[in-house]
């Protein structure tokens, strides 16, 4: 099977988990994960060195809105036993970002050349989780609309510290219409391991946003009239406070290329 002849999102969307994985595995799907298996908890991905783990997981817990843990791997092994056993770390996201000494390096599709056996790897919520839920609601989302993946944006919010890790709170955002917005909060914050309720509704100045055709990361997605910009805690944020704290490697996937469980979206509601 080809790239090409599975590039309609509309057939993407109906595979199950351990079906997009193997599409992603033997190399024939290297774009995001956006609006892909649909129903299926996807997952953020950060890799560490075991003596970084323990502050990390710390950093997790205290700011677990951003950061909520859905795995955290053995020492060495990058099999998600919880999450997606059977499923292989180094191979089973479409692209990777390698930071050194707190540095982006390079993005590569595999991590199997850089596998480390003092490795942790933590899969961290992902708000691509409630999608499913949200189109099921009648609630439109504009980045699948136009085929990008959503903005995501760092924040004038610190996050909590813990040991080295440190950093700003990012968010990805999604035009609501006015009318939904209720319903989108409704909704998202049933799943407190997909990020849950909204950090913040409206102006983005507020956060620190000075102009949202301009994200960190991601695309830039059109907001049409009468929508309104809606804010969720992003799993970007670990990446961010990582980067600070200057690590000598640190792997995670690439914004929007995330890890597809074999949990479902409903699955992992409520806690």
């Amino acid at each position: 099977m080809t790239a090409q002849k599975v590039l309609d999102r509309t057939k993407i969307a109906h595979l199950s988990g351990s079906e997009a994985r193997a599409l992603i595995r033997t190399g024939d799907w290297r774009e995001t994960t956006t609006g892909m298996a649909q129903g299926w908890a996807q997952a953020n991905l950060v890799i560490l060195p075991h003596s970084f783990a323990e502050h990390f997981l710390n950093f997790c817990q205290l700011n677990s809105q951003a950061c909520p843990v859905l795995d955290v791997t053995e020492v060495g092994s990058p099999e998600p036993l919880h999450i997606a056993p059977g499923a292989d770390l180094r191979v089973d996201i479409p692209r990777y970002r390698v930071y050194k000494n707190g540095f982006f390096a390079e993005e590569v599709k595999t991590i199997t050349s850089l596998w480390r056996p003092d490795f942790v790897s933590f899969l961290l919520g992902c708000s691509f989780t409630v999608e499913a839920a949200l189109l099921r609601a009648g609630v439109p989302l504009r980045h699948l609309e136009a085929g990008r993946t959503v903005s995501m944006y760092r924040t004038n919010r610190a996050c909590q510290s813990a040991g080295k890790f440190h950093g700003p709170l990012v968010v990805s955002m999604r035009p609501i219409p006015e009318a939904l917005v209720e319903r989108a909060i409704s909704i998202t914050e049933r799943f407190p391991k997909a990020h849950g309720a909204p950090v913040h509704v409206g102006d983005p100045s507020e956060l620190g946003i000075s102009d949202l055709s301009r994200p960190d990361y991601g695309d830039s997605v059109p907001v049409h009239p009468g929508d309104v910009p809606v804010f969720w805690a992003c799993g970007v944020t670990p990446q961010a406070a990582a980067e600070a704290a200057q690590i000598e490697l640190m792997i995670t996937h690439a914004p929007g290329h995330m890890f597809i469980t074999d949990v479902r979206d409903e699955d992992v509601a409520n806690g």
